[in-house]
């Protein structure tokens, strides 16, 4: 079985290999016949010029952040035919325009249920009248409520997460939703495999939900048959097909479990053995989640309701949302609040890098964030780098040992500035860090799935967790502190080594970044 799994699993990397070479295939020969036409017509050439710089006109004027109009700029000047193309094909926020309307529609029904509370946002400023902003930015401008603490649990070890998670999901008694980016059909998944088909024996409601290129080297081609064959409904995210589709950009990052609309988890793991502790590939393997109970909950139905109803038009979605938002009286009510919130690369609101910039701009004392990968935009940047020159202990831990070489070069490649202007930048010495969380002046703290990343600030489906005043901020920030003398410090080898070719390097892997 082990040795047939292997192989179905190989088959899923082929599938994806296939898949690639099919769209660039694609490409290509949409290249070749209008560069045949160009190279034959000293007319259509003309055009094609013009239209080049149309275009990067029109690219200078879009709202778009300047790191990532540069890109597009430079391969269309460099390259107008080849430009032109990859941006009418990859580059236009129209492209997905028919998923917009299928998840704003989904939208339409899901989000009213979410009631904000101006009562709960008095308490807040009063309280802590600072990351207040943040809070009205995320429940006016993004429709995501505030709510108050009730139970707020943060793991420090992504294991913590698991076994406090198999805990919870044995006593599940009406559904167990789980959202999550990659899969992997091993040992550790298979503790919550075997408690989700005990449970969907007894009746409930049990639904597991996946992103395609998250899991394809992790899943066999018989996982969701086997799934359902156990009772447990099953769909995949924006499966991988060998056709030129603009949305198969956009992919499903986010990770979360909810059990009874009662109790919720999220964090940076997902349902790998890496994850927690049972391989080792990059040394030792930092990964955080929190779980919360109360009203909250209900912002976290909602994200995995949206995702599994919108992804497939010829899906039976649910006609009655009714029966996963239970009447939640607050037991104990808690101290602080917390505010689950979401982004999406299909509107233009790109909440993940808003929350980290309001955390760095309203920051006084410090602010640290950690972070698998570092690929920031300039508003980003200088953010970051104002808030050390104004005096906040600005901190950055990225990893020792890196997952992606290339990646990883190109995160380096923006230490100097930040270094330069009073960032202090760590390199997480056990291994690979792939927590994505900050923390600020002991009052705000984040965790969540969103990386200082482009592909997770502007392309992938996030999610994340605000928590304000509560015991976990502390808690998070105690973590932070415990990391840093396990860190090598390189704040100062990046602020004063200049090697020039080096520098050069690093400019070109910066300017293809937002394209990768």
């Amino acid at each position: 079985m082990r040795a047939e799994r292997k192989t179905d699993t190989k088959n899923g990397i082929v599938r994806l290999v296939f898949a690639a070479l099919a769209v660039v295939s694609q490409i290509y020969w949409i290249y070749a016949a209008l560069a045949w036409l160009d190279e034959s017509y000293t007319w259509i050439s003309m055009i094609v010029q013009v239209l080049a710089l149309l275009l990067v006109m029109y690219i200078y004027g879009t709202h778009m952040d300047a790191s990532m109009k540069m890109p597009w700029v430079v391969l269309i000047m460099v390259a107008p035919l080849l430009g032109s193309i990859l941006w009418f094909l990859m580059g236009r926020r129209d492209a997905t325009a028919r998923m917009r309307a299928r998840f704003q529609k989904i939208d339409a029904g899901l989000m009213p249920i979410l009631d904000n509370n101006p009562q709960v946002q008095e308490e807040l400023k009063a309280a802590s009248p600072d990351p207040a902003g943040i809070a009205w930015y995320l429940s006016h401008t993004c429709c995501f409520p505030l709510y108050r603490a009730e139970d707020v649990t943060y793991y420090p070890e992504a294991v913590q997460g698991l076994e406090a998670q198999l805990e919870d999901l044995a006593k599940a008694e009406h559904f167990i939703f789980m959202e999550y980016h990659a899969i992997e059909d091993k040992e550790s998944f298979a503790r919550i495999r075997a408690i989700l088909k005990q449970k969907a024996a007894e009746g409930v409601d049990v639904r597991v939900f996946y992103d395609d290129i998250g899991s394809i080297g992790f899943l066999n081609g018989s996982f969701i048959r086997e799934m359902e064959a156990d009772g447990i409904r099953c769909r995949v995210f924006n499966r991988v097909i060998p056709v030129l589709a603009i949305f198969m950009n956009n992919r499903d990052h986010r990770k979360i479990t909810v059990i009874d609309g009662t109790i919720a988890f999220t964090g940076g793991y997902n349902l790998a053995n890496e994850y927690f502790g049972v391989t080792h590939p990059y040394g030792h393997w930092k990964d955080t989640g929190v779980r919360l109970t109360g009203a909250c909950v209900r912002s976290f139905t909602v994200l995995f309701l949206e995702m599994w109803n919108a992804i497939h038009q010829d899906d039976a979605d649910d006609e009655d949302f009714e029966p996963y938002f239970p009447e939640i009286k607050m037991a104990k009510p808690g101290k602080g609040f917390v505010q689950p919130y979401a982004d999406s690369p299909l509107d233009e609101e790109h909440t993940g890098e808003n929350v980290y910039l309001n955390v760095a701009n309203q920051a006084h004392r410090y602010a640290y964030y950690i972070t698998p990968y570092l690929i920031i935009t300039d508003e980003m940047n200088r953010a970051l780098t104002l808030a050390a020159r104004r005096g906040v202990d600005v901190r950055i831990i990225t990893p020792g040992i890196p997952d992606k070489k290339i990646t990883y070069a190109i995160t380096r490649s923006y230490y100097r500035h930040l270094a330069d202007k009073g960032v202090r930048i760590f390199e997480y010495a056990p291994g690979f860090c792939h927590a994505k969380m900050c923390v600020s002046d002991d009052v705000v703290a984040t965790c969540g799935t969103i990386n200082l990343d482009y592909r997770s600030l502007y392309h992938h489906f996030e999610n994340g967790c605000v928590l304000y005043d509560c015991s976990a901020v502390q808690e998070i920030r105690d973590d932070f502190r415990s990391l840093f003398p396990q860190c090598r410090e390189v704040t100062e080898h990046y602020a004063t080594h200049q090697n020039a070719f080096m520098r050069i390097v690093r400019c070109v892997l910066r300017l293809i970044a937002p394209l990768l």
